[in-house]
């Protein structure tokens, strides 16, 4: 029966069929059966021994290995993917991969040791490389007061290029002996040569060489007396008079200051003024332009010469950066949302409901209304003064109180009890009405009871067969029939329906 070899986390590694040398690893792994098997478990014990000692790797490594690298003499292990240094530094002259934070890696060509940040390499040291010293040193310099004051020296091939001092002094040049070039040590950097007998000036080749972010003067002038005609950044306000500056040629552009404090921007030459920006593309757009009658779009780039520029679409705001308030005169344009609309010169807000003073806008959902459902899109207002040419349904109907709710076609005569107005309708009753099912005006509608219909065209309970056209009467328990049994007219059906029992037949009211 075949082996099943699972690993120290219970993963399978592999499979040993009986009578067979499995080499997923580089152990060999004996199966059941296997002749010869004794030197073969030997030897994997003095593989492990030994921890693979060899100047090439095993072939065959899993994670956790050991393997001793005799060329290097350093003892590693497979971390699933490298073989890592146990111990000490890795060792090469080329950068080593595989490392992991932390490690050290030692470049025997030039003799240093680096770090691993898990980025980059970070030299350690030694910072010499080379003939000669090069390093940043911290050191103690004697001033002429006695006291010991703390620089960092930047020092190259043996000789002090430059000190950093967060104070000022003067080195005591009979004690510091081995600054020569050096005198006075100002706060910041103190570059060689930069005597005191020189004015705060360096002599010599010695100079600050790139880009300066600020200078305190410029050919012996303060900074503050220099504007200059290129690009230029400054980290503090340039002063002009309220005359202010000119930008071009034929001094287009303006900036200055009127009505002692009237800030204007003028194109002192053209007719209008442009603001250019990129899009988040890198695009440059143009969105506004600014006449001397009107606030324009801008236009599309490399279309201004035309005649007139093709306009671009302009937002003004934004959904999460809206203004606060737009006033005008007059808006000419379509507009998605108002909050009120000008009504006899009153601003009234939009309602879905019946509050006063408001505009009566339709309804976004289906609504039940005493007990009719109204779909979504009605008009709903408390009254309604003008003429109407269309209804949605098709009878005239009043609220009557009933003694109990009664169903629709249900029909009715007046009650003589005196705490409701009407009851179903039985032989001999003079009907009024019958219970409507969707009543085109509703009468009344702020009184108690049910919609009774009283014209026009409704569901009727019928017993017995009726044809259309036949004239149905009053008869028991709010129903009607052709039958007239001494019962008053009720209507004319406007459909046929033979089945005897009781039914809802379309009828127009006779009542």
């Amino acid at each position: 029966m075949a082996y099943t070899i699972d690993r120290y986390n219970n993963t399978q590694l592999t499979v040993v069929e009986d009578g067979t040398i499995d080499q997923t690893t580089d152990l060999k792994l004996v199966g059941k059966n296997y002749a010869g098997y004794g030197e073969i478990q030997n030897e994997n014990f003095v593989f492990l021994l030994e921890n693979f000692a060899g100047s090439n790797a095993p072939p065959r490594a899993v994670n956790g290995q050991l393997w001793f690298d005799s060329g290097n003499r350093k003892l590693k292990f497979y971390d699933g993917s490298n073989w890592r240094t146990t111990g000490g530094a890795e060792v090469s002259t080329s950068i080593p991969t595989g490392l992991t934070e932390g490690d050290f890696w030692w470049d025997n060509a030039n003799e240093q040791l680096y770090s691993y940040n898990g980025t980059d390499f970070v030299l350690i040291g030694p910072q010499s490389a080379g003939s000669g010293l090069t390093q940043m040193v911290s050191r103690s310099v004697t001033d002429t007061l006695g006291n010991s004051r703390g620089v960092i020296a930047s020092v190259v091939n043996e000789e002090t290029v430059f000190l950093i001092s967060s104070a000022a002094f003067t080195i005591n040049t009979d004690v510091t002996t081995d600054l020569p070039g050096f005198d006075v040590v100002k706060q910041g950097i103190t570059l060689k040569n930069t005597l005191s007998t020189g004015g705060g000036e360096t002599s010599g080749d010695f100079i600050f060489w790139g880009t300066a972010s600020n200078a305190e003067k410029l050919g012996g002038q303060p900074a503050s007396s220099y504007i200059t005609t290129q690009t230029a950044s400054f980290n503090s306000l340039a002063s002009f008079s309220d005359t202010g500056l000119q930008v071009g040629d034929s001094g287009d552009l303006k900036l200055k200051i009127e009505l002692d404090n009237q800030a204007v921007i003028a194109n002192e030459v053209g007719t209008q003024l442009v603001f250019r920006t990129k899009d988040v593309n890198g695009s440059i757009n143009n969105p506004i332009r600014i006449f001397a009658d009107s606030i324009r779009p801008g236009f599309v780039p490399g279309t201004e010469a035309s005649s007139p520029p093709t306009d671009v679409v302009a937002t003004i705001g934004t959904a999460d950066h809206p203004f606060s308030a737009m006033h005008a005169t007059n808006f000419v344009g379509t507009a998605s949302t108002a909050s009120t609309l000008t009504v006899a010169s009153s601003d009234r807000s939009g309602s879905e409901g019946t509050s006063a003073g408001t505009v009566a806008v339709r309804t976004s959902s289906d609504e039940e209304i005493d007990g009719q459902t109204i779909t979504a899109g009605a008009l709903k207002a408390t009254y309604f003064v003008g003429r109407a040419t269309q209804a949605q349904f098709a009878d005239l109907a009043e609220k009557y109180s009933t003694p109990e709710k009664l169903p629709n076609g249900t029909v009715v005569a007046v009650c003589s009890h005196e705490d409701h107005d009407v009851d179903v309708a039985n032989r001999g009753a003079i009907a009024i009405g019958v219970v409507s099912t969707e009543p085109a005006l509703m009468m009344n509608s702020e009184a108690e009871g049910q919609y009774i219909g009283l014209k026009g065209r409704l569901p009727v309970r019928i017993i017995g067969s009726v044809k259309k056209g036949q004239a149905v009467y009053v008869d028991d328990k709010g129903c009607a029939s052709t039958a007239i049994n001494g019962g008053s007219l009720v209507g004319i059906a406007l459909e046929t329906n033979t089945s005897e029992e009781e039914k809802l037949v379309e009828c127009v009211l006779k009542v």
